[in-house]
């Protein structure tokens, strides 16, 4: 019986083992897959207008802080037709929409999606 006990403790860390090597390639693939997604694009269009988000003495004063990852829409005159939330803290996106609304961009030849991360941070300002 002590035999069979000891084959089962094995096969259990082996197991566990297997477990731990599979979550370790799913959070590096997750991982790097994020950084890239994150990387600026080449041919970003140039802020002209930059219009910081409103940070309420709410949550400012109780030490919120958060990250909105968005995308506008440019428009070739360079003014943002719309913004779509990517991620990040749902109580900070209409924030972050109405900053990201005022911004005007470099004019182009046509329409781009450009990635904003917005950061409001308690030490900021």
């Amino acid at each position: 019986m002590n035999l069979s006990f000891r084959a089962f403790r094995n096969f259990a860390r082996i197991d566990n083992l297997f477990c731990l090597a599979a979550l370790m390639v799913l959070l590096l693939t997750v991982q790097s897959g994020y950084m890239v997604a994150q990387a600026p694009a080449k041919n970003a269009r140039k802020v002209l207008v930059r219009v910081e988000p409103e940070y309420p003495d709410f949550f400012r004063n109780g030490h919120f802080e958060a990250r909105v990852i968005a995308e506008a829409t440019v428009l070739p005159n360079g003014n943002v037709s719309s913004v779509e939330i990517k991620g990040g803290n749902p109580m900070f996106a209409e924030f972050a929409t109405k900053a990201l609304m005022k911004w005007k961009y470099a004019p182009g030849p046509v329409q781009t999606m450009e990635p904003v991360i917005f950061n409001f941070s308690t030490s900021r300002r």
